[in-house]
């Protein structure tokens, strides 16, 4: 029933708008030319690296085209991602940092320093969990040796002949040059790691995968905030990706070749969804991070730098550099920081910012602070 004490709302006009909330779809242009740009750039490569797709296999064509159009969707991502406000601060300052006369040197040990602990040995996912970790190298180094084997043999770069002297060894045809100096017999051990590489490489993600999905189905923080498009999806593909290329080998081994073409188009369809899906999932915070190498740049420069004092207490809590880039940002994002009595917000250290934030509130009440 109505409740007579509660006023109706007013109708509405026929000729009152209707608002209806439309996606933006614009492309950005310039992220539109580089990835073009760069997916022009592989397929030239392809082209003159195969020798004129002399040595290009037509079979792995579908590869090759969805990894160009995943390098254009993850070029035009990342031109995106840096156009933004803190993220084009970030990328501008950390090149400024590194390439600051008088320190080039050092900041090239900075930088291969900084890309070994957090690109390479992920010290900072160690600290948080060791089993976390161990999951992340095992996905980690998996996918490089998997991205090391099948770009180039995509691409019609590398490729495996038989030794015309020794027709039981194989050599390396890399580029169209024959490396005559590197063959190795097909049955002995470092034989079987080259052909059976991307074996090791699905069993390497097959371990990191279990271990990450052990940790969210118990894990209740995990379970809480987990979402199956972004943390699950990647798994499964993964997962997929392993199993089907896995499945080949076992198919031409133990199976005398039986379900070889249904196992071959099934792990050709895995390849192309993870593929279509790196720039847009998860998997993208690994070219991410390759950028926040530059932020650590950033952070040691304002630790070494001078530091801004809070405009109340006189208190150091931030450094310099910073506290005037956040003036710079913040209005691009449309947040007005604007202060009467200290010029700006940012100039207050948090602890300033809550004791008057706390003030204000027992001013508006009319009560006074004991």
């Amino acid at each position: 029933m109505l409740n007579p004490n509660v006023p109706a709302l007013p109708p509405r006009r026929d000729t009152e708008p209707v608002l209806v909330p439309v996606m933006d779809v614009t492309l950005d242009r310039r992220g539109l030319l580089y990835g073009l740009a760069f997916a022009t750039l592989l397929t030239v490569a392809v082209y003159f690296g195969s020798q004129r797709f002399h040595g290009f296999d037509g079979a792995l064509a579908g590869y090759c085209f969805a990894t160009v159009f995943a390098l254009f969707g993850v070029v035009y991502r990342y031109v995106v991602w840096l156009q933004r406000p803190p993220t084009r601060m970030y990328w501008k300052r950390g090149w400024q940092l590194f390439w600051q006369p008088g320190h080039r040197l050092q900041n090239l040990g900075l930088f291969l320093r900084a890309g070994w602990e957090k690109l390479i040995e992920q010290r900072f996912i160690r600290k948080r969990s060791r089993k976390r970790w161990l999951a992340h190298q095992l996905i980690f180094w998996g996918c490089i040796i998997a991205i090391a084997i099948t770009f180039p043999l995509t691409f019609g770069w590398l490729r495996f002949e038989s030794d015309f002297a020794k027709p039981s060894d194989y050599m390396i045809v890399l580029m169209g040059q024959r490396l005559d100096f590197f063959t190795f017999p097909a049955r002995s051990a470092l034989g079987w790691l080259i052909m059976h590489g991307l074996n090791v490489a699905a069993v390497l993600c097959l371990g990191g995968i279990a271990l990450v999905l052990g940790r969210r189905i118990r894990d209740e923080a995990e379970l809480a905030t987990q979402r199956f498009d972004n943390d699950i999806m990647p798994l499964v593909l993964l997962f997929a990706v392993s199993v089907t290329g896995m499945m080949l080998t076992a198919s031409n081994m133990f199976l005398e070749g039986k379900f070889y073409y249904w196992i071959t188009t099934t792990h050709a369809v895995t390849v192309y969804l993870w593929l279509l899906y790196l720039p847009f999932g998860k998997f993208f915070h690994i070219f991410q991070r390759i950028a926040n190498v530059g932020v650590w740049f950033y952070k040691a420069a304002g630790a070494n730098g001078p530091q801004a004092r809070c405009a109340r207490c006189d208190a150091e809590y931030i450094s310099q550099m910073q506290q005037d880039d956040l003036k710079t940002i913040l209005p691009d994002l449309g947040l007005d920081y604007t202060h009467s009595q200290v010029g700006n917000w940012q100039n207050l250290c948090p602890s300033c910012r809550r004791k008057l934030l706390t003030l204000n509130q027992f001013r508006a009440t009319g009560k006074e602070f004991m």
